[in-house]
This record gives C-alpha cells, structure tokens and sequence, in this order.
C-alpha cells in the first residue's frame, strides 16, 4: 500500500490522480496532509506537490472521455467531503481511462460508481436548498452579509447563482463551518479566507437600522399570515427542513 498525501485542493487531488498512473501504483490511499494519521510507521508515504500542468493533463483527458458534465459530478463528489471521495473519483478516472466512454458514470452496476450517483444527488439537493433558503442581512457599510452551515462545501456550486442573481448589490457569503465565503463587490465576485473565524456578535452590532426594522416587521408578517388551523408540521418540515431554519428571519 503507498500512501499519496496532497494538499487537499482539487487541483492537488488530480496531480495526485496523475502521479498514481506516472509511477503505475497499484495498492494505493489518497489522503489530504491535513486528515492524514501515520499508524503504520512502515507505510510508503509519497508526498505530492500541485502542479498545475498535470492537472490539467487530467482534466483534459476527463473532458474528452466523460465530458464536462462528468467532471462536473466528480467536482460535486470532491465537494461533498465524503471520507471516500478521494478513491472515488480516483476510480471513476481509471474506469474513464480504461474503458474511454462516456456512459462509464452511469454504470450503476459497479458499486463506486453508484456511490458517486448517490453523493451527486445529495450535493445537488444541497446546493438548492442554500439557493433558497441563504438569507442576507443589510450592515452599516451596505454590504449584505448571509451565514450558511451546509452539510457538503457548496459554496462553490452556488456562486454563479448569487453573482447573477443579485449584481446591483454588495454581498457577502460566509460559511461557518468551513470558515471561507464569497465576497462580490459588484466588479467582482471572488473567495475570501478569514485568518479567524467571523464573530457573529459582533456583525450583529453592525446591523443597519434598516435591517433590524425589516427583521421585525416580516417576524410580525409571518405570525400574521400563519393560520393555525391549516398547520401541517409534517409537510413544512419536509420541505424546509429544520436545520435550515436558523437562517430564515421568520423562524427566530
């Protein structure tokens, strides 16, 4: 077994990909540096410097075998975070490689591939929730600032809706698990990396007073608007689901 830690970038994961068929490993773990444990001191630990070239090497041949929308979906795999989504998308290149078709991500018969199915579904459903639940907030310097806690790291799948969507206006994104987000100050939308995690408390003193009025008043709206008698918990919940809950005004 040769261990291959990378830097944890997709970039990376695809040098990595790469390096595996350059010295034709064949027992082999991909592993970021950061979640790597060394609990085998006889291991063969290779490390891997990106190197944008042979990335892009990969990504070449990936397009020209599954197509951009296959690269797509392993992209979301990647995304997902899953403890699998190295050897899973290391799989899917081999297969890609091997059998150079196009359809090799819809073989649902081959368990890796089904895997990879059932994570696009998860990211997918993901990244349209935060589309419709990500509320922003009006602040003193009119820039509008929304937290999101997603289960997989979709941000990056929800930028273009958002840079589209709302290009007359400043906004910030920011992930509070993951502690990045995207900033667009409408010339530009592009990730930010706080050294240290945002204090919400102290953004919350920066509210505008706007803002704080229009909190109110749509909390006042909701419990208006809210008939009793026609309350289906059930359903609510199947549709907005209670972990989203805390980033919508009218729930808190």
């Amino acid at each position: 077994m040769t261990t291959l830690l990378y830097d944890g970038s997709f970039d990376g994961l695809l040098t990595t990909i790469f390096e595996v068929f350059e010295y034709r490993y064949k027992d082999v773990e991909i592993v970021s540096r950061e979640k790597f444990h060394q609990e085998n001191i006889f291991a063969d630990i290779h490390e891997v410097i990106t190197q944008n070239d042979k990335a892009e090497r990969v990504l070449n041949k990936l397009e020209k075998n599954i197509g951009k929308p296959g690269i797509h979906e392993l992209l979301k795999v990647y995304l997902s975070e899953d403890p699998e989504a190295e050897q899973l998308i290391l799989s899917a290149v081999k297969q890609s490689v091997k059998y150079g078709d196009e359809n090799i991500l819809q073989n649902y018969a081959d368990p890796d591939i089904l895997k990879i199915s059932k994570i696009n579904k998860s990211v997918s459903r993901e990244r349209h929730r935060m589309t419709a639940f990500v509320r922003f907030e009006k602040m003193q310097d009119d820039v509008f600032f929304a937290k999101i806690d997603p289960d997989f790291n979709v941000l990056p799948l929800i930028r273009k809706h958002f840079k589209d969507r709302y290009q007359d206006q400043k906004w910030m994104i920011y992930d509070l698990r993951r502690n990045y987000g995207l900033l667009y100050d409408l010339e530009s939308c592009d990730f930010f990396y706080p050294d240290e995690k945002i204090d919400l408390k102290k953004y919350e003193e920066k509210f505008h007073d706007q803002e704080k009025n229009y909190q109110t008043l749509w909390q006042r709206y909701f419990t208006k608007t809210n008939i009793v008698e026609r309350k289906n918990l059930k359903l609510h919940i199947q549709h907005v689901p209670k972990r989203y809950w805390k980033y919508l005004t009218e729930k808190w």
